[in-house]
């Protein structure tokens, strides 16, 4: 694989998350706004929209990060990353667990829906974490064989 593509493709990878990093301060934020403006009590809403803007911030904080560790890399440069990407999806897959756990057992305890609601937001946003690391990974895969 050639270090230049390789480069694009983390290039192109860190900005689909800043998209997503930056839609999810958009949505949670609006969200949370829009609760305020109607002075309306949703506890499932409101911990869901906390939990969206929140991950968001990560995740774009996560991209500057990243960005400003863009390198060219080498054969095991390529290996460290794809292992890393792995031990991302990982980790993105037990955040849904966690979120599922969390969801479960607030519906469960009461129901308590401000936990059900940060459960899903953790869902979603682990599932979409994974799906972002998978694309990259299988995009990885194609440049290798190619």
């Amino acid at each position: 694989m050639w270090a230049d593509v390789l480069l694009t493709l983390e290039r192109t990878h860190l900005l689909r998350l800043a998209v997503w990093g930056g839609a999810s301060v958009v949505l949670g934020s609006l969200v949370l706004a829009w609760l305020a403006m109607r002075e309306a009590r949703s506890p499932l809403l409101q911990h869901f929209a906390i939990q969206t803007a929140a991950w968001g911030a990560v995740d774009l904080a996560i991209c500057a990060w990243g960005w400003q560790g863009l390198k060219l890399r080498d054969f095991d440069g390529v290996t460290a990353l794809v292992n890393f990407l792995w031990l991302n999806v990982g980790l993105d897959v037990g955040y849904a667990a966690v979120g599922i756990t969390l969801a479960i057992t607030c519906w469960k305890l009461g129901p308590k829906l401000g936990g059900v609601g940060a459960g899903i937001g953790v869902v979603v946003q682990g599932l979409a974490l994974a799906l972002l690391d998978l694309v990259l990974l299988a995009e990885i895969a194609a440049a290798r064989a190619a």
